[in-house]
């Protein structure tokens, strides 16, 4: 894995002002629509889709539902009635997620997001990488840059990702067995890379190591032998670990990090 930054981690609630020189911006004279809303920092490229096809953009101040409108020179996009635009300098968040939280941009019943946490801390628009389901904790990434998140979340590239699931009742090892073998589930087999009693901890806590990423996968994995995860902790993510981040506390990427990342997904 790459080194930790030594930048030590802020919580919420407190500003960080980023003096690095931005970077210039890519051109859109000809961009899909559902690229540019990604550049923008809306969401991935595959959700910003869903989003222009959910009538949530308009363009000179006209619908647009095709994401593969081309952008023209002079053009105003809005995102639900704002006026959105490309970021200019790409940035990576990752978060240790607390219970309890949602794993969006916004919320229509009002609840906490990953958002909320970061507050006004992060001047550029991001959104997180990927989902953890609210009862879910630990590592998330958040960036606003719209192609690495595509390829983070795409089953071909495989990103792995390690949870610690804590079990309501002890598992014996010809269930692990089974686990391995690949479960078959109702909507397709849930295949998995390694799973194992976590070292020096009761069998009731494990450790599973996945590259899909199916809703709740992980839990529906071990509700189908007949198990309640009473925890689930995402302990690594694609060569990032949460090492020395404290639960609800956000930190930047290290330039290596970031290079890292980029190196898996071939960007």
């Amino acid at each position: 894995m790459a080194k930790q930054s030594k930048r030590k981690p802020s919580a919420y609630g407190k500003k960080r002002v980023d003096r690095r020189p931005p970077t210039a911006p890519e051109s859109t004279e000809g961009m899909r629509l559902n690229k540019y809303v990604a550049h923008c920092g809306v969401a991935s490229r595959r959700e910003a889709a869903e989003i222009v096809k959910q009538g949530h953009i308009s363009v000179n101040n006209e619908l647009v539902i095709e994401p593969f409108y081309q952008i023209k020179t002079g053009d105003i996009v809005k995102f639900k009635g704002k006026v959105i635009k490309p970021e200019i300098r790409r940035v990576y968040y990752i978060m240790n997620k607390p219970k309890d939280v949602i794993t969006t941009t916004s919320d229509e019943k009002g609840r906490k997001t990953v958002l909320d946490l970061i507050g006004d801390r992060v001047e550029e628009r991001v959104f997180p990488v990927g989902r953890l389901d609210r009862d879910t904790t630990g590592l998330l990434l958040l960036t606003n840059d719209g192609e690495l998140a595509q390829k983070m979340t795409h089953p071909s590239y495989k990103i792995k990702k390690i949870y610690h699931a804590t079990l309501d009742k002890s598992i014996p090892k010809e269930d692990l067995e089974k686990i391995r073998a690949g479960l078959e589930l109702e909507d397709g087999l849930a295949p998995v890379d390694e799973v194992d009693y976590i070292m020096e901890r009761p069998h009731t806590e494990v450790g599973i190591t996945i590259h899909i990423g199916r809703n709740r996968i992980v839990r529906r994995i071990f509700a189908h032998l007949g198990y309640e995860v009473l925890k689930l902790d995402r302990v690594y993510l694609g060569g990032l670990t949460k090492k020395d981040l404290p639960r609800g506390f956000v930190r930047p990427l290290s330039k290596q990090e970031v290079i890292m990342l980029k190196h898996f997904t071939g960007k």
